[in-house]
């Protein structure tokens, strides 16, 4: 039995903006709680660096096996086109997980089964929305429509390959401009690095072929918006979100990271609120 003054041990994987931000949180925030056990990136300089500027000493790991034995939660913080191979190996060793590519977690439903199986948990933050508790105890009714719009500074698509393909020139883009509409699987699968709310959505309506969704940009944009619309037997709910953007990352959200450290928050401390 584990002292009531245990901290949890968190491993980071992926030590670019998200989770450098993570590791700062944990460092400075939830030391009460939680503390970091082991750092990993592919680019073990990241690591390294990330190690020295919060003073965190025996953290770095050789290779996510390790990083893995040496905790209690994994957080993936990787920018990578599959994650399923990282929350597979912790999965499998017993670990709960604290994902921050829900799009791609969404992708990958065989994970939720490895998890149930080894009675361990996926943690998915609510990300830079509003209203997800709401969402999901409206699911528990019936609901007949639910709608995401999101509106994102140019700067967080032009790195986009969809986009890229089709001939898109933002330079010509003077006003705001529809750049999708369609559903969540095709919103993932052409903008995986910035659309991670509409997985979130998804699995929080347990409808997912009922949601639809819009992105726009704009060169007056400053700022990330998410606008929900649900209508159901429960009623409506409405809500809308105005992100500053991540300042190490301006495909991200800032309240994106947020939610990360919330939902770490709430593990680690047992006070589950809305989720």
């Amino acid at each position: 039995m584990k002292s009531p003054h245990y901290k949890v041990k968190i491993g980071i994987v992926g030590c670019g903006a998200i989770g450098s931000r993570m590791a700062k949180g944990i460092a400075q925030d939830f030391t009460k709680d939680c503390r970091v056990t082991g750092l990993y990136d592919i680019d073990m300089m990241k690591a390294r660096n990330l190690a020295q500027k919060l003073r965190l000493n025996n953290v770095l790991m050789p290779n996510l096996k390790s990083l893995i034995q040496h905790s209690d939660c994994v957080v993936e913080a990787v920018n990578a086109p599959d994650i399923r191979p990282i929350v597979e190996q912790a999965l499998k060793a017993k670990k709960t997980v604290l994902s921050m590519s829900v799009g791609k977690i969404f992708q990958a439903p065989e994970l939720f089964e490895l998890a149930k199986k080894n009675k361990c948990y996926i943690l998915l933050p609510s990300g830079a929305v509003a209203g997800i508790d709401a969402i999901k105890a409206a699911s528990l009714a019936k609901i007949r429509k639910i709608t995401l719009t999101t509106r994102k500074p140019l700067v967080g698509f032009r790195k986009n390959s969809f986009l890229s393909r089709n001939g898109f020139h933002f330079n010509k883009i003077k006003k705001e401009t529809l750049l999708f509409k369609g559903n969540v699987t095709e919103a993932l699968t052409r903008f995986p690095l910035n659309i991670n709310v509409a997985a979130t959505l998804a699995l929080a309506c347990g409808s997912p072929k009922k949601l639809q969704i819009r992105i726009f940009t704009s060169p007056h944009y400053k700022r990330n918006s998410h606008e929900i619309e649900v209508v159901g037997d429960f009623g409506t709910i409405t809500t809308k979100t105005d992100n500053i953007v991540c300042p190490d990352n301006p495909k991200t959200s800032y309240l994106a990271v947020l939610s990360g450290l919330q939902t770490l928050k709430q593990y680690c401390t047992g006070i589950l609120i809305g989720t």
